[in-house]
């Protein structure tokens, strides 16, 4: 079962250094964002629930990361169509191979490459005032594992059957988008209308936003959300999101 699952992984990650309009693609997008918001709003930006001492560019760093994450994992979902598309897919299933493996492996794929783009910023923390140690930097990897993991697996689940580029990007902006503009990346959850405070709540990520901005201040409360049910729910997200695929994957 590794053999064929590190062949596909390794494929998805050769794919992705070749293909680096889209890796730059990915983190421009975010990076511009959080030029656009962060010190366009820094003289306006005082939400209801804003933590104390924290300006417009330190609070959106996190979730910029996370949306990065976010975009790269899904974007790299992309090539599940692609290999339907050209034949790839139709022969590496009928290998005498489990499924479980092939998933596995295009999951772990482009799990490898949202996390490294989300890593790749981590170093930029300290200039806008994130000052974290070295047990905490591994912490808050290890959450971007866990939201890569989720994201790319939910990105499987949803590109599996699908048959058109075109058709799965409609289904991102209509579903995936919104579910990380509602994470907290870009207003706090806390002071939000109440409706949408409900909504954000339900929302998966924004337990993974929080538990990796958690593990950045980890000696400082600025999240709403208690760390065990952040971790808790960003691992239940991500095993539960991987069990859907591989079962959607085992269907004649």
């Amino acid at each position: 079962m590794l053999l064929p699952a590190a062949t596909l992984w390794w494929r998805e990650c050769v794919r992705f250094y070749r293909d680096r309009l889209r890796a730059v693609g990915s983190l421009a997008t975010g990076l511009l964002f959080w030029l656009l918001f962060g010190f366009g709003l820094a003289g306006s930006f005082a939400p209801a629930g804003m933590p104390a001492g924290i300006d417009a560019v330190e609070y959106l760093f996190p979730g910029i990361v996370v949306f990065i994450v976010l975009l790269t994992a899904i974007v790299g979902t992309f090539s599940l169509i692609e290999d339907r598309r050209q034949g790839f897919l139709q022969g590496v299933l009928v290998a005498p191979v489990p499924r479980t493996a092939i998933v596995l492996g295009k999951v772990m794929g482009g799990t490898t490459m949202a996390l490294l783009q989300g890593v790749v910023l981590l170093p930029l923390a300290p200039l806008v005032g994130i000052e974290t140690s070295p047990v905490d930097l591994l912490a808050a990897v290890g959450a971007l594992f866990l939201v890569a993991f989720g994201l790319t697996s939910l990105g499987f689940l949803l590109a599996w059957r699908m048959e058109s580029i075109a058709g799965f990007h409609g289904i991102v902006n209509l579903l995936l988008m919104p579910l990380g503009i509602l994470s907290g990346a870009f207003f706090p959850l806390e002071g939000a209308a109440g409706g949408l405070e409900t909504v954000m709540r339900l929302d998966p990520l924004t337990y993974g936003l929080s538990a990796f901005r958690g593990a950045l201040y980890a000696h400082e409360a600025v999240e709403p959300i208690a760390t065990l049910p952040a971790w808790g729910v960003t691992i239940g997200f991500a095993a539960v999101l991987f069990a859907a695929a591989v079962g959607v994957a085992r269907r004649r």
